[in-house]
């Protein structure tokens, strides 16, 4: 059923693209904002709206940001030609980068002082969900909040998790998230590479793996980019520096030990270090492979 609520999604990467698209496909008036001019274009010619200046954003009733961190939200929203003061009282912002919880409650605070809604909603599902309409919303937000953006969370996510009536709970469950799918990634990598070196190949690996217990969706998902020596990036290697460092930081402010994460961490840099920082994050193999000698599929080592 069209409705007549507005959107305007900025940043159309590789998971706003897709979000962009399905609240088209709801039948949402919808604007997209990009600096890749083509990714506009692109949008523009299946039936959007190219945000042309600040004064479209007073159009929005709901405003999405799907941009790498948060330094990039903070200057979408506040930033010269900043979303928020365009906005019409009421509004919504709906903020799905992965940012620490501190910094979500500060977004919030801002937005409050300008009338506008916040709804901390990061998302998780990669490419293939966000282009599918089927995310995983990890939020938390006024119930105000939610009634306003509920027609874009429908289009663009299959589950919507209501975490909190305040910013901060939804930013909190994201970084547990990636918490674990980052130490999953290092472990993927060097189970594999492990395997190697007993002369378990990584086809025989991806054939056993994911039928014991030792397996997870992360290693389902990437280890078969391994075996195929395909590397382009649907999540790049350089994304877990960004965030298992959101991790860390909000570990060691709640003076909490977390060493899995650290530990790979420091693997997740080392790989950035080695060139692979916008290769797909299974090529954290490609790291175990060369410390150990080892020849990957493709001939990487």
């Amino acid at each position: 059923m069209v409705t007549e609520t507005r959107v305007a999604v900025i940043g159309l990467g590789s998971m706003g693209y897709g979000v962009a698209a399905n609240c088209l496909k709801a039948g949402l008036e919808t604007w997209g904002a990009d600096v890749n001019a083509a990714q506009i274009e692109r949008f523009a010619g299946e039936g959007g709206k190219a945000v042309t200046g600040p004064g479209d954003y007073a159009e929005a009733d709901v405003v999405v940001t799907v941009v790498v961190n948060a330094a990039q939200t903070e200057a979408v929203l506040f930033g010269e030609g900043g979303a928020v003061a365009q906005m019409k009282q009421g509004a919504v912002v709906v903020s799905c980068a992965t940012v620490a919880p501190d910094f979500a409650r500060a977004m919030a605070a801002r937005c409050a002082e300008a009338g506008v809604l916040y709804l901390d909603a990061p998302i998780s599902g990669g490419q293939v969900k966000a282009a599918s309409g089927e995310l995983s919303v990890m939020a938390s937000g006024a119930p105000e909040a939610f009634a306003k953006a509920r027609p874009v969370l429908d289009a663009m996510a299959a589950k919507v998790f209501e975490l909190g009536d305040e910013a901060g709970p939804g930013s909190a469950m994201k970084a547990i998230n990636q918490l674990l799918v980052g130490v999953h990634l290092a472990a993927m990598g060097e189970a594999m590479t492990f395997g190697m070196t007993q002369g378990v190949t990584p086809e025989q690996f991806v054939k056993v793996i994911p039928e014991c217990a030792g397996t997870s969706w992360v290693l389902e998902n990437r280890a078969p980019h391994v075996v195929s020596g395909d590397y382009t990036p649907l999540s790049a290697v350089d994304i877990w520096l960004k965030d298992l460092g959101i991790v860390s930081d909000i570990a060691r402010s709640a003076k909490f030990s977390a060493p899995l994460t650290a530990a790979a961490l420091q693997q997740w840099v080392a790989a950035s270090g080695m060139g692979m920082g916008r290769e797909d994050d299974a090529a954290i193999a490609k790291l175990y492979a060369t410390h150990a000698g080892l020849t990957l599929p493709g001939g990487d080592t």
